[in-house]
């Protein structure tokens, strides 16, 4: 059996908001297994939601570029907050965006391409900037999206200035219709993104394993019911139809308007645009995210600086 540590507990309550006890039991019975005993917690009804650890902010500034009929979207950490709000690490920040633009978002090529005016590339020109700056910084990832015909618009929430902030959205619309049109509806389904952060576009991009944890998950809150297994199998497909209106992007209710859903949306848009609109592809960058921080504690710190 595990040795079920405090910090385990910990972690525990943190992702799903249950109680200590409760969450000991889960590990218990899971043999330490922490998805598992989310999970397991789920189904018990005792917790909120399988949330995942670890998504404290990092620091620094998410930034996004625009071209004729592709857009990217650049995430470059710092050590504080202060240094997003620096003029010199903001330019940086915009210029690798454009850089990351001229190669189709590719995180490598970007960092190997040249940084412009500086003689060196674009990790060579991060590294100088750390002894400029007097912080670590990382150009951590990009990505990028194109369409043959269409818009990719963009978002950026939380704006520290233009272009840049703490959660950068692309989405790409497909259509022949008029761009001026597209460019607005896209930017209302970015914003709709940054705000709701679906897990996939279409309900067949999701992936099948999430989907099947998820079912077996819904199974046993059924069970806990003491429901027939006939009637369960009805609530849990019913179950699963709310669950993609919950995460995938032309399912869930328009934050514009919530009477619609986005794929409705895009319908009612295309009368604006004069022609059909597919929404194909989308990223949400948020700062930080899924980077753990160290935590200190600061009070152990200040025994230990005293008995030294």
């Amino acid at each position: 059996m595990a040795n079920i540590s405090a910090s385990m507990v910990k972690e525990l309550r943190e992702k799903t908001g249950a109680g200590m006890m409760d969450c000991k039991s889960a590990l218990t019975e899971n043999d330490g297994d922490m998805e598992a005993a989310v999970d397991w917690l789920r189904a018990k009804g005792l917790a909120k939601a399988a949330k995942k650890a670890g998504r404290v902010a990092a620091e620094g500034l998410v930034a996004v570029a625009e071209g004729d009929n592709s857009a990217v979207v650049v995430e470059v950490n710092s050590e504080t907050d202060f240094v997003a709000r620096n003029e010199i690490f903001q330019d940086m920040v915009r210029t690798v965006a454009n850089v990351a633009l001229a190669n189709g978002g590719d995180h490598e090529k970007t960092s190997a391409a040249d940084f412009p005016g500086a003689g060196k590339s674009v990790a060579d020109q991060l590294t100088e900037m750390v002894g400029q700056i007097g912080e670590n910084m990382t150009f951590r990832r990009s990505a990028g999206l194109s369409v043959p015909e269409g818009v990719v618009a963009s978002y950026v929430h939380s704006a520290t200035a233009p272009g840049l902030g703490r959660i950068g959205v692309l989405v790409a619309l497909e259509s022949n219709g008029d761009k001026e049109a597209l460019k607005a509806f896209g930017k209302q389904v970015a914003m709709h993104i940054a705000a709701t952060a679906p897990l996939a576009t279409t309900p067949e991009e999701l992936d099948p394993q999430v989907v099947e944890r998820e079912r077996a998950v819904l199974i046993e809150q059924a069970r806990e019911s003491g429901k027939p297994e006939n009637i369960i199998e009805k609530m849990v497909e019913g179950r699963i139809r709310k669950y993609y209106e919950e995460v995938v992007l032309v399912s869930q209710p328009f934050v514009i308007n919530p009477d619609l859903t986005v794929e409705k949306a895009a319908k009612e848009a295309e009368g604006g645009a004069g022609a059909p609109i597919k929404i194909v592809a989308f990223e949400r960058f948020v700062l930080g995210e899924g980077i753990e921080k160290e935590e200190s504690d600061f009070a152990a710190e200040v025994a230990a600086a005293v008995g030294s």
